[in-house]
């Protein structure tokens, strides 16, 4: 009988989180690095270099709306990155569930934190 667990025709099983956790940071990543070069464009060519310049730029809609994606992006991000920190690095279970709910938790009241600030009146 031969043994099937090695090579190509081994049996996979498990969460099978690695692949779509590299493709979300990857895509996590390349939104921040958007919003990075269009915040140093914004900067490099802004003709009113104040407080009321930025405040005029941070009023619109849709800048607003690019921030609040971009900090989600953030979130998320860091999530992927703590989640899996917690899932390597922390042995007993009911520690690791504690400090991912404690995490997410967190994660949640930032983005809640973050609508607050753009939106506020």
């Amino acid at each position: 009988m031969a043994n099937n667990n090695i090579g190509p025709r081994r049996l996979v099983v498990g969460a099978h989180y690695g692949w779509k956790d590299w493709l979300a940071q990857r895509v996590t990543a390349i939104v921040m690095a958007i919003y990075t070069i269009l915040l140093l464009v914004c900067f490099l060519t802004a003709s009113n270099f104040s407080y009321e310049g930025w405040a005029g730029l941070f009023a619109k809609q849709g800048f607003k709306l690019a921030t609040f994606v971009t900090f989600l992006s953030l979130f998320y991000h860091a999530w992927v990155g703590v989640r899996n920190i917690w899932m390597d690095y922390v042995k007993p279970v009911s520690v690791r569930i504690a400090l991912q709910v404690a995490t997410l938790l967190w994660l949640i009241g930032c983005a809640a934190w973050t609508a607050q600030i753009l939106w506020r009146v």
